[in-house]
């Protein structure tokens, strides 16, 4: 089965980023415009925080000493603070560049995610992928409050706070205002938080400078992170694959007109810059065994909050979307209800190992594959013409800019 799922996510790979250089090189110079079009700052708030999860704040501090590990030798051609951002920036980020053109430019004209089964599967997709974010957050309480418990296992009182936090995720989603706000709010928490971990460090420019130095070491071995290093490389991008549909799905409707190769560097850049930081800022902290118990490990867990509940809102409110299941229908206090009992339930089957994100990522991969065959026997023409974003879109976004 192992042998199986790294065949999947190799191909996986290779696929997507030939699919986005084709997708450069087709369309290079097409303004891409979503159905309710944000300023770049807006959009990038929304595609960072929809874009990541709990474990940006979570994991780097327990994983800089596996990847310092002498006996973990297939991290050895680079240094640690390297091989997370490897796992975290840049290259992976032309994944959600992929999905936020297709559903801008390509999926209008194809209507392929308007099939029942493919629409059914990629919005179970989107719901355990909630439930393993929801998961996650559970299974590292116990690191970041270790005051609760016996700093290991998760005890009820970690329970109760992945239920509210699903439960203000699922009340949120209720309105697409709740999600740009949130969005916005949750990138100047994060900012914040760099601030504040920055200044108890007390750490120079000079020393800043020369460890966030250390991330050249990603970029002079680029190619080693294309495919799975190891097993655990290859289950970060199985979640990156499960994340990329949907959030490209959602994003995409905020796309405010920039050229198609003016946002494929945004989406590899900017997300990039406060994740440089932010891990160097981590890694200077490793380094030099500088204590984050107290006041910066509740900083963590409230940034981290913010990051769960904007990524499971933004999800919400778009599987509720895809599967008309609104508060309209059925009433607020249905859909939230509805909504969190699914939601919990299956973030506790996450963390018995019942479910795992690889296959849901394998699942993705199919569903890539199974849309470029469809493209090409049935569509190919239509999506070969294509020229512009849809025209109503077009149009909106002329209106926005005229009034502006």
């Amino acid at each position: 089965m192992a042998a199986i799922l790294s065949i999947i996510i190799s191909f996986g790979i290779i696929l997507a980023l030939t699919l986005v250089v084709f997708c450069v090189i087709k369309w290079w110079g097409v303004r891409v415009v979503g159905v309710t079009p944000v300023p770049l700052f807006t959009f990038m708030a929304i595609l960072f925080t929809s874009g990541l999860d709990v474990g940006l704040i979570m994991f780097p501090l327990g994983e800089f000493p596996v990847y310092a590990d002498a006996a973990n030798a297939e991290y050895g051609f680079t240094n640690p603070l390297a091989i997370e951002f490897g796992f975290w920036g840049f290259l992976i980020w032309g994944f959600y560049f992929l999905t936020s053109f297709y559903f801008c430019i390509v999926e209008p004209r194809v209507q392929f995610f308007k099939i029942p089964i493919v629409k059914w599967l990629n919005n179970l997709v989107i719901i355990g992928t909630c439930a393993f974010t929801a998961s996650l957050f559970l299974i590292y309480l116990p690191f970041y409050i270790p005051e609760i418990g016996d700093g290991e296992t998760v005890v009820a009182t970690f329970y109760v706070i992945v239920f509210c936090v699903i439960l203000a995720a699922a009340y949120s989603s209720t309105d697409i205002k709740f999600v740009r706000i949130l969005s916005v709010g949750s990138t100047v928490l994060f900012l914040a938080l760099i601030l504040l971990m920055w200044a108890n460090a007390g750490i120079g420019l000079g020393e800043m400078g020369s460890t966030i130095g250390l991330i050249s070491g990603y970029f002079g071995n680029i190619h080693k992170f294309v495919l799975p290093i190891n097993d655990y490389h290859e289950f970060y991008l199985f979640w990156w694959f499960a994340w990329s549909i949907m959030i490209g799905q959602f994003t995409s409707r905020f796309v405010g007109g920039m050229k198609t190769q003016h946002l494929l560097a945004a989406l590899l850049v900017i997300p990039s810059i406060p994740l440089a930081i932010w891990f160097s800022i981590l890694y200077y902290y490793y380094a030099n065994g500088i204590d984050t118990t107290g006041l910066l490990n509740g900083a963590m867990i409230v940034v981290g909050i913010t990051f769960v509940i904007n990524s499971l809102d933004s999800l919400i409110r778009l599987y509720s979307d895809n599967l008309s299941i609104t508060t309209a229908r059925f009433g607020k206090a249905k859909y939230i209800v509805g909504n969190v009992a699914v939601l919990f339930g299956l973030t506790l089957l996450f963390k018995s190992q019942w479910l795992q994100i690889q296959w849901i990522g394998a699942v993705v991969v199919g569903i890539y594959l199974a849309c470029v065959v469809f493209i090409f026997l049935t569509k190919r023409k239509e999506v070969m013409s294509i020229e512009a974003s849809p025209e109503q879109n077009e149009l909106d976004f002329n209106k926005i800019n005229k009034v502006h």
